[in-house]
C-alpha cells in the first residue's frame, strides 16, 4: 500500500525515486529497496506518507 502511494506520487510529481529517498529518507536506495521488499519501520512509514500528503502546499510543488 505505501509502495503504491509512493509510486502514484512519482508519477504525478515527476521526480526520481532517488531524489524522493533523498529528501524523505537521506536514503537514495530507499525505494528501490522498497521494490526489493524493503519494509520501512513505522516512523519512516509515517514521515512518508507526510511528505506525499504536504506536497502540494510546499512552495515548489507543482
Amino acid at each position: 500500500m505505501l509502495l503504491r502511494m509512493i509510486e502514484e506520487f512519482l508519477r504525478r510529481t515527476g521526480m526520481p525515486w532517488t531524489k524522493f529517498g533523498r529528501i524523505v529518507a537521506h536514503d537514495p536506495r530507499l525505494v528501490g529497496d522498497m521494490r526489493n521488499g524493503r519494509s520501512p519501520r513505522p516512523d519512516l512509514a509515517n514521515r512518508i506518507e507526510i511528505y506525499i500528503n504536504t506536497y502540494s502546499e510546499m512552495p515548489h510543488a507543482l
